[in-house]
């Protein structure tokens, strides 16, 4: 936007609000501050020309964001518990997520509901021994014991990780007892995920189940630990968290369905509309699913309302949506990296798929090429500051897995799908789908245990910039002084 212009682009009022909410992680603001920067913005919307009030109505924006982001991070940081630490008392908590098991325990984020004569809604971290673990959805009794999160140790802080959350405390229990299950959205939405587990991958088991798992519900503790590693040192454990693929392949498959059945357009837009909010919900929460999901809606909508889509304003909208409930949500790595990459799509890929124009290269690998080495050269410094570990062989990794992941998610829902109808069919075509979820493992294993496939040390990084600062310079050199292929 120039100083000439006399509006701003739709997106722009959602990146304001983004960005004051962002400002307060840096610095919190008060009501009555907020409220004396927004009249004195207003009356220099009505005393300036109309080329400067885009730009003061976009302050405006930022300023309303910092107050409202300033007002939920105080929300998030209060705490009933933390002032009974080390206390033990009978509980009732709501099992609000998918439990995680490691080698020494089984963690559960859960909602507690009642401490002894403390009645309260306050988000916590639940803590058992190793066995059976408490189903998402469940209310539970236990005596539990208040403690606080672990200190910053070896450079992972999970008191901080967790306070962005809103958990400020961990309750252990040595055993629990199920007593009922949650309702209304949130019980629909435990039923629902249940339903899809059972049915997306029905007589699989194993790592072929989790795999089909980890790539359609995000569930990346369905497979083993080694796996997982493999994952990350391939640069493709990205596949594990839903992305906007799958909530484009679940709106396209319903759409295609009203069309096989000869219903009117839209009502198939209205019936995707209705799967993608039930897959988010299924899902649950993740940024990347929120993100795809506020994008999927509203470009039905606009469909709908015979309305031009902008990308840029649906990117920033689901931006908007995650950080007006935690603005902390600035300073995850899962924000980070579905953001970035995405907004790098929109930017970056088309000049380098230009680039390779005329090469002999089919055309859905070198779509596939353009994507893995734009995402991984953005998302190279966040994996770094986040997690201290950068992959060296995204790109031929993902080349390569990229032709399975289409066909496994498809399969898992018509997987799921025919299992309503026919459930032999549904097993049958599961069967199927366990062949790519195989392929899509022997990829992570391939390129994640070969020598050298991450850099894990600042000497070793250093070492990978400069290599890869001579390879580009001379590639671009010869690419500016060679003929252009036709």
């Amino acid at each position: 936007m120039t100083p000439t212009d006399a509006h701003a682009p739709p997106h722009a009022f959602a990146a304001a609000l983004c960005l004051g909410i962002a400002c307060a992680n840096l610095t919190r603001v008060s009501f009555a501050a907020a409220a004396l920067l927004g009249v004195v913005l207003g009356l220099g919307l009505t005393m300036l020309d109309a080329s400067a009030r885009p730009v003061l109505l976009l302050s405006a924006l930022a300023v309303a964001g910092w107050w409202w982001g300033s007002a939920r991070l105080e929300a998030l940081d209060r705490s009933v518990l933390l002032g009974h630490v080390d206390t033990s008392e009978r509980s009732l908590l709501v099992v609000t997520g998918p439990a995680r098991t490691s080698r020494f325990q089984v963690r559960v984020p859960a909602q507690v509901r009642r401490f002894g004569r403390l009645r309260l809604r306050e988000t916590a971290l639940l803590e058992l021994p190793l066995g059976r673990a408490p189903p998402q959805g469940g209310v539970l009794e236990a005596v539990t014991t208040v403690r606080r999160p672990r200190p910053k140790k070896d450079g992972f802080d999970e008191r901080a990780l967790l306070r962005r959350q809103g958990i400020h405390v961990v309750l252990r229990a040595d055993r629990w007892t199920l007593v009922g299950r949650r309702g209304g959205l949130a019980g629909f939405a435990d039923r629902l995920r249940a339903a899809l587990t059972r049915s997306i991958a029905p007589g699989l088991h194993g790592e072929r189940r989790g795999m089909v798992q980890g790539v359609v519900l995000g569930n990346e503790q369905a497979l083993p630990e080694n796996l997982r590693n493999r994952f990350r040192a391939s640069g493709l454990y990205h596949l594990l968290a839903v992305s906007g693929q799958n909530v484009a392949l679940v709106a396209a498959g319903v759409l295609a369905l009203a069309w096989l059945l000869g219903l009117p357009r839209w009502l198939g837009q209205v019936s995707a509309l209705g799967a993608i909010g039930s897959y988010v919900l299924a899902v649950g929460p993740q940024p990347s699913v929120v993100r795809a999901g506020v994008a999927g809606a509203l470009g039905s909508l606009a469909w709908l309302a015979a309305r031009p889509a902008d990308r840029w304003y649906f990117l920033c909208l689901g931006g908007l949506v995650l950080l007006a409930w935690n603005p902390y949500d600035v300073l995850d790595a899962g924000f980070q990296l579905s953001f970035a990459a995405v907004a790098a799509i929109f930017v970056l890929v088309p000049r380098f798929a230009g680039v390779l124009d005329g090469y002999p290269l089919p055309r859905k690998l070198a779509a596939a090429i353009a994507v893995a080495t734009v995402c991984g050269l953005v998302t190279a410094p966040i994996l770094w500051l986040q997690f201290h570990a950068v992959p060296l062989l995204t790109v031929p990794a993902n080349a390569m897995a990229e032709p399975a992941v289409g066909p496994l998610i498809f399969l898992a829902f018509a997987s799921a799908l025919a299992t309503l109808v026919f459930p032999p069919a549904g097993t049958a075509v599961a069967w199927l789908n366990g062949w790519f979820a195989a392929y899509l493992a022997g990829c992570a294993r391939l390129f994640g245990s070969l020598p050298g496939a991450q850099v894990r040390s600042g000497r070793g990084l250093l070492a990978v910039l400069v290599l890869a600062t001579a390879c580009g310079a001379y590639a671009w050199r010869r690419w500016q002084t060679s003929p252009r292929p036709t």
